[in-house]
């Protein structure tokens, strides 16, 4: 029989404080998840996202944990292994990525997205789509900024998407394309979506004067029930037609807003909502934190997607609200140019930061209904845009 002595040894060669084998990326690495935890929980910075998503970088971090084993995606994607093997070989986080790698879990996002979206206000006022196109300029203007740096097409598309501020979309286009990346993308991109109140205010204030800022809008039509049923359903085969590379995002994203709106459905769209949006969040939120391996994680690359991130995300604030101004004069002053930066898709907060801008120029100010026009069009145009780039670069 074994002493006390061999038997304490022996645990502690299975330790992870003996396996972590001297290498400080593995310690920096567990701070940063310990730092995004924080931020999560005290800062409440996207919490529902940021707490799974550093749990999960915690996990797979933990020295002999055996929860995420990257050589096996490795081996999936270059067709030596397949999804048998990953339920055998592979640990809890690989069971779940799964969801990740065959884009399940950003398509049930959508579903609930779509349940909890009212496109009333797009439909009253159909402009908005131009400003929801127009904010798509930083997905654009990022990627060929990340070309230009020497990023592969597939990296650079990826990394572009950050700047539709619609972290799902981004999660599914940089899973099909550049899956050694996605922890780096997602964190960025959810961050800065947390960030809005304090990236967009500045740029805001800067590209328009005072006296666009003061600008009041009349009050949006009523939009029919009917109107409301078929947008979704002519959406679907017009865009998934066009672009069918598409269909798995925007197909579920107005899925779940008819759910919302045909008045049969009440249960589904109660489902879709709130039971369904917070099982799959947990599950993808702690496998993308998976993925964030120390040696993969800790690179000058996932540095210069960060810097990248936050140029995407003001290119789009920027296309958005030029696109707003020119609106403005078109319209003889009638369109508040504040509602285009609410053109990225990071609904609804994105359109509380136009109201809140327009607000302190004008406390008579009302722009949250007519910003929300242009915020759900961004939501369609970030599903495009990754559609579009799914389709050039994902063969």
């Amino acid at each position: 029989m074994d002493s006390a002595v061999d038997i304490l040894y022996r645990l502690w060669e299975t330790s992870g404080f003996f396996l972590m084998g001297g290498d400080i990326r593995q310690v920096l690495m567990l701070l940063i998840a310990c730092v995004l935890l924080y931020l999560g929980i005290a800062k409440k910075f996207e919490p529902l996202l940021l707490c799974g998503i550093a749990f999960g970088m915690l996990l797979a971090n933990i020295p002999g944990g055996g929860m995420y084993h990257p050589e096996l995606w490795d081996g999936y994607i270059a067709g030596d292994v397949n999804v048998t093997t990953i339920f055998h070989e592979g640990g809890l986080l690989d069971v779940l990525y799964l969801g990740v790698k065959t884009g399940l879990y950003p398509s049930l996002i959508f579903l609930g997205v779509g349940a909890m979206t009212d496109f009333g206000p797009l439909l009253a006022n159909p402009k908005c789509l131009f400003l929801g196109a127009a904010a798509q300029l930083g997905i654009f203007g990022a990627f060929l900024l990340a070309g230009a740096m020497g990023f592969a097409p597939n990296v650079a598309a990826s990394i572009g998407i950050i700047g539709g501020a619609d972290g799902p979309t981004a999660i599914w286009l940089t899973s099909q394309l550049a899956p050694e990346y996605l922890a780096a993308i997602a964190i960025a991109a959810y961050s800065y979506m947390a960030l809005i109140p304090l990236i967009q205010p500045p740029l805001m204030r800067l590209l328009t004067t005072e006296k666009e800022r003061k600008i009041e809008m009349k009050q949006l039509r009523t939009v029919s029930k009917k109107e409301k049923i078929i947008f979704p359903i002519v959406v679907t085969l017009f865009v998934c037609l066009l672009l069918p590379s598409v269909a798995p995002l925007l197909g579920c994203l107005m899925l779940g807003n008819l759910f919302r709106e045909c008045g049969v459905t009440d249960r589904l769209s109660d489902t879709a909502q709130n039971s369904l949006m917070n099982i799959v969040t947990i599950f993808l939120s702690v496998s993308v934190g998976g993925t964030a391996l120390y040696n993969r994680f800790l690179t000058v690359e996932t540095l210069e997607i960060v810097v990248l991130g936050l140029l995407a995300f003001c290119m789009a604030t920027i296309g958005g609200l030029l696109i707003g101004k020119l609106m403005c004069v078109l319209s003889g002053g009638k369109i508040n140019p504040l509602i285009g930066s609410a053109g990225v898709s990071a609904v609804p907060m994105a359109a509380r930061v136009s109201q809140t801008e327009g607000q302190k120029a004008n406390p008579q100010n009302f722009l949250l209904m007519h910003a929300m026009g242009p915020n759900v069009a961004g939501v369609i145009g970030s599903a495009v845009a990754a559609g579009f780039l799914l389709a050039i670069f994902g063969g």
